[in-house]
């Protein structure tokens, strides 16, 4: 089983326009759904000092996921090595992570339609900060999606959502750690002013997971 993760984001101003452009491609959609996730780390944070992530997921099913950096990686694209098992009592893992050592230091969410088509996987993210598009898949099938959708590749994201967060936390001074829409509430913010520190450009920068 390859367990190395390929993907790339696009910040996607009109959300339903970019669903009909996939569908008009022959894309399926797999359905929409909240996700809210947790973010685990150790007594000393080693595992974002390690650029590790360990995650506790619950939308229509729960998973456990650890991601953390290939021995190799394409700089063009956001790569990552992904372990994930569905588990089937949420706040019983919870115990478990808590009981080896491990503790919830961040909490993030937002809602997400996957599309398919062919071996790639598009989603339509939601987040409480700006709405995105993520293709996964092979390589080439990704810059050729890409490009089938108008999208501009020098104007992809190879951040994560929570490296996003931390761009908009430090330029606003916000307060809170956890993404969420009732943190977001009432707070006047324009994502495009911060993607040129968003998109990768050329020539590409070092993705992380």
């Amino acid at each position: 089983m390859n367990s190395i993760e390929t993907e790339v984001k696009f910040h996607v101003p009109d959300p339903a326009a970019m669903r009909a452009r996939l569908l008009s491609l022959g894309a399926r959609s797999l359905g929409r759904s909240h996700e809210r996730n947790i973010r685990f780390e150790n007594e000393a944070k080693g595992l974002l000092r390690a650029k590790n992530l360990l995650r506790l997921r619950r939308d229509r099913k729960c998973t456990l996921t650890f991601k953390c950096a290939p021995a190799q990686a394409d700089p063009e694209f956001k790569q990552f090595t992904e372990l994930e098992v569905e588990v089937s009592d949420f706040d019983t893992m919870r115990l478990i992570l808590a009981s080896l050592g491990f503790h919830p230091e961040q909490v993030y969410e937002k809602w997400r339609e996957t599309l398919v088509l062919d071996h790639t996987a598009f989603c339509l993210d939601g987040l409480p900060f700006g709405n995105f598009l993520e293709i996964e898949g092979p390589k080439e099938q990704i810059r050729g999606f890409a490009g089938r959708l108008d999208l501009e590749w020098s104007r992809r994201i190879l951040l994560n959502y929570l490296e996003i967060f931390e761009i908009i936390r430090a330029d606003q001074g916000l307060s809170f750690s956890d993404v969420t829409f009732a943190n977001f509430t009432g707070l006047a913010l324009d994502i495009t002013s911060f993607l040129p520190r968003m998109e990768a450009g050329q020539p590409a920068c070092q993705p992380s997971i």
